[in-house]
């Protein structure tokens, strides 16, 4: 039998879900679920598949309603929510490429809203339902699972492990039920695998470590920086034999012609080190380990939030084959991080579950900082998106939908900031013209604002005039590396920027409490 090589890569629940949608779609078209029968667009399937991708992300509608009612129904928070049902990166990955990205990361932010809730077992439960059906979201079960265990199976979790000893706080059953609920779906999802011995097989799909170290697109994480690196010293060496020599770099002339295979085989670098999977992992972990620390520390939703999205963006930053795509995962989980915040801003009336959650140490308030970090990693996140709609047909869309949002999104988070917190970063900033002053942007370094608008003719570069003078097969990456490193910068800068906010304002709150 042909195997085809768009096999289902996903944990089981999802395959039932995608056997659920085929029951319609076997009424619609028979051919839409034909194995054999790929690159099947007729009007009939495209429509089918749209329209179960908009009902799909009711559960993401359904999840910001009640995130809502949790954080505070006010205009501005609405922005913010609304930020979320028309993100540019799930229109774009699941309206125009048909995925279900939404549907989950509604189940995602049910979850979170029931920790916020302090319905902690839910929580738990719907997060290991949420692995069964998209097991991306390992990337971010660290700090699940130390949330969990420290909120959930410790009394007094709000405060201090040092409060009181280790044998007094353990909440036994509170732990056998959460151990119990997630074997009992993990069970569920993986039970009928073990039984026919098809465990491996799973496990080579969900993980296949034989797939190189980028994408065929080059994720805007470290990796793309480092696979650029390596080809800009791979052209001075071969154009400057000499400087090689001077500089001791050794070039492996495999590496010319094979700078990644996406779908498989390995990246090849001509200077720099290989990298293998381990290096992945323990760099991963290494940077994972911090935020997880200072849950533990302190396992307050505030704190928990912010971590979920580091973790995110440690996975994503340094992961293996990652996907540009889950640059969706560190915007999605920022955006609950900073919708939290704008809760508890005194700018934003906050109501009183907000002003419950500043008494148990957990309520932070948005900065300038937060915001910053937020817009351009978002920025940049979709636009290293683009290169996925590389149509004509696509092209304003893309570029309409994501500045839209932009403008929107931004000027509603200038008028959450606190007026202390904006006379800072106008220091910060230093010295601006007047517009710059009155605009939403007055809050961002002139560096910052140098890359935002540097967007521009970096796009225009790539959309037009690469094309003008090079034609489509000559330097046919060019376009594409130029868009994942610009794209890269930002989603490291602005990772630095969310980590500095978020540690600064974990010593802040400790701070005040030793007063």
């Amino acid at each position: 039998m042909k195997t085809s090589e768009w096999t289902l890569d996903y944990p089981p629940f999802f395959a039932w879900f995608e056997k659920f949608l085929s029951l319609f779609a076997a009424q619609v078209d028979p051919k839409i679920v034909q194995l054999d029968n790929l690159n099947y667009d007729t009007p009939a399937t495209i429509y089918f598949q749209r329209t179960t991708v908009i009902v799909s992300e009711l559960v993401l509608y359904w999840a910001l309603q009640r995130m809502l009612a949790v954080m505070g129904n006010r205009p501005l928070q609405k922005i913010i929510n609304w930020s979320l049902m028309l993100n540019p990166g799930l229109l774009m990955v699941d309206n125009m490429h048909f995925q279900y990205n939404g549907f989950l990361y509604g189940i995602m932010i049910h979850s979170l809203v029931d920790a916020k809730q302090g319905k902690l077992l839910r929580s738990g439960i719907l997060f290991a339902v949420l692995l069964n059906f998209k097991h991306i979201y390992l990337y971010i079960a660290p700090s699940y699972f130390v949330f969990l265990f420290r909120a959930y199976c410790f009394e007094n979790a709000g405060n201090s492990i040092r409060a009181r000893s280790w044998i007094s706080a353990f909440r036994p059953l509170h732990f056998l039920a959460l151990g119990i609920s997630v074997i009992v779906v993990f069970a569920a999802s993986l039970g009928p695998f073990i039984a026919m011995e098809q465990l491996p097989q799973l496990a080579s799909r969900l993980f296949p470590f034989k797939r190189g170290l980028c994408h065929s697109y080059w994720a805007a994480n470290f990796w793309a920086l480092y696979s650029f690196a390596d080809r800009s010293l791979i052209f001075l060496v071969s154009k400057f034999p000499v400087l090689g020599q001077h500089l001791n770099l050794t070039l492996d002339p495999a590496a010319l012609a094979a700078t990644t295979r996406g779908l498989v085989g390995d990246t090849a670098f001509g200077i720099l080190p290989t990298v293998t999977a381990q290096h992945t992992l323990v760099l991963t972990v290494l940077l994972q380990v911090p935020g997880l620390i200072a849950v533990f520390r302190r396992p307050t939703f505030d704190r928990f939030v912010g971590s979920v999205a580091l973790s995110a963006f440690a996975s994503f930053l340094a992961g293996w084959h990652v996907h540009e795509k889950a640059i969706l995962l560190c915007t999605v989980t920022m955006s609950v991080a900073i919708a939290n915040l704008v809760g508890t801003s005194p700018n934003s009336g906050a109501g009183a579950s907000a002003l419950t959650d500043l008494r148990m140490g957990g309520g932070g308030v948005l900065t300038s900082r937060d915001v910053r970090a937020f817009m351009i990693v978002s920025l940049a996140g979709y636009i290293g998106l683009w290169p996925l709609f590389f149509t004509r047909e696509e092209t304003p869309v893309k570029v309409l939908i994501t500045a839209i949002w932009f403008v929107v999104v931004g000027s509603g988070l200038d008028q959450c900031i606190p007026r202390q917190s904006k006379s800072s970063a106008a220091v910060e900033a230093g010295p601006s013209s007047a517009w710059a002053s009155r605009s939403m942007l007055r809050h961002y370094t002139a560096l910052e604002r140098l890359y935002l608008f540097g967007t521009i003719p970096v796009q225009l570069y790539v959309n037009l005039v690469h094309e003008a003078v090079f034609g489509q097969d000559t330097l046919a990456f060019l376009p594409l590396m130029i868009t994942s490193v610009y794209a890269a910068v930002g989603v490291v800068y602005g990772w630095l920027l969310y980590s500095t906010a978020y540690f600064s304002s974990g010593k802040v709150l400790d701070k005040k409490k030793t007063r």
